[in-house]
């Protein structure tokens, strides 16, 4: 503490955009002013990007905040917090920056705004280093609404690198207080679906290609389950860019989902992209959690503010997740305890996340 600042170090553990994003939406919440020093010291660029910049403004517009060092290139900012509140607030990178990771900053704060809010976020829907607008929708939108929340998602535009272009509005209600969540039961994979997209210049052949061979390699390790990926085409007014990709999502007897993905690039051989996003789909299944790795840290913040006591079970913990619950417990009075699952069916790599929740109250509701 800083005086009456709580003082972040922005190069520990993880080193990226993640502390910023955890950190600053804690703060707004829990109306404490931050300092973050040493913003992304752990990545080639150091300091904010466009996309992290676009979410600070957005946080600060949000609640009436104010914000000093918001530069383009600043590893220092200070951040101090008014009252969140409703209505529309718009987001535009200017980049391909990931409108997921514009929504994983606002999506807490809003939650405990006095009315209804529009978040307008606009950059790349399907970018690197960061979840796809499908999973978006697919995987986190159906397991977070299990806190007692539902959110609308309209994808306007979709947007890739290295233009962006894209534009996604979310619409969601305040709550008075999130409930705690428990995923502990795996169940048996019941279904495989997913899409295989191409947008812009590019010929459908390249979707089907993925497709065809996601199918293939989810068949060798799950012969007997029905795989179902469709190619499509993006339509020209709802795509900004050429860009291609492919999202795989599998869902199991209790509701689980476990998600692979992979984006097309120059040069890179659509076989590849679809071998890449199911070997990454499989090897969620293996590790016998209830979550993804990619969900695994994005419910930190989420049970961190819930009122109770929430359980997840998961494969190896990520450093993402590591970081987020560190700076979690550094500002909110949740206390989180990982231990190695003993269950049977469970593999050496399959742990328990328990967050006792510091019980967050919508005091405008």
């Amino acid at each position: 503490m800083d005086g009456d600042k709580v003082e972040i170090d922005g190069g520990v553990m993880e080193g990226g955009g993640q502390i910023l994003r955890v950190s600053t939406a804690l703060s707004c919440l829990l109306g404490l002013p931050l300092r973050v020093r040493r913003i992304r010291a752990g990545r080639s660029q150091p300091g904010l990007r466009p996309q992290h910049l676009s979410g600070l403004e957005m946080i600060r517009d949000l609640c009436d905040g104010q914000l000093d060092g918001g530069e383009i290139g600043s590893t220092e900012i200070t951040f101090t917090p008014g009252k969140i509140k409703g209505g529309t607030h718009i987001a535009d990178t200017k980049t391909a920056g990931s409108v997921c990771l514009l929504l994983q900053v606002a999506m807490p704060c809003v939650l405990f705004a006095a009315s209804p809010s529009e978040l307008r976020l606009k950059g790349g829907t399907n970018a690197e280093m960061a979840p796809q607008i499908d999973y978006t929708v697919l995987v986190f939108k159906p397991i977070i609404e299990k806190f007692n929340f539902t959110f609308d998602c309209d994808i306007k535009r979709r947007g890739y690198y290295p233009q962006g272009g894209g534009e996604v509005i979310v619409r969601m209600s305040p709550v008075k207080q999130l409930s705690p969540i428990n995923l502990t039961e795996r169940g048996t994979v019941t279904k495989i679906h997913g899409r295989a997209f191409v947008a812009g210049a590019l010929p459908i052949k390249l979707a089907k290609d993925m497709a065809s061979a996601a199918v293939r390699c989810i068949r060798k390790e799950i012969g007997d389950l029905y795989v179902n990926i469709q190619p499509v085409r993006e339509p020209d007014n709802q795509a900004f860019g050429t860009g291609s990709g492919i999202i795989i999502v599998a869902e199991t007897s209790t509701g689980c989902l476990f998600a692979g993905s992979s984006l097309g690039k120059r040069g890179k051989n659509s076989d590849r992209v679809g071998i890449e996003a199911a070997e990454m789909l499989l090897g969620n299944l293996r590790h016998g959690g209830a979550v993804d790795d990619y969900l695994q840290d994005q419910l930190i913040i989420f049970m961190a503010l819930a009122n109770g006591v929430s359980r997840v079970k998961s494969g190896p913990i990520t450093l993402h997740t590591q970081t987020a619950i560190h700076f979690a417990e550094q500002l909110t009075k949740a206390t989180f305890t990982v231990t190695k699952s003993e269950d049977e069916g469970s593999t050496k790599d399959t742990y328990f996340i328990e967050c006792q929740g510091m019980g967050m109250i919508n005091s405008s509701l």
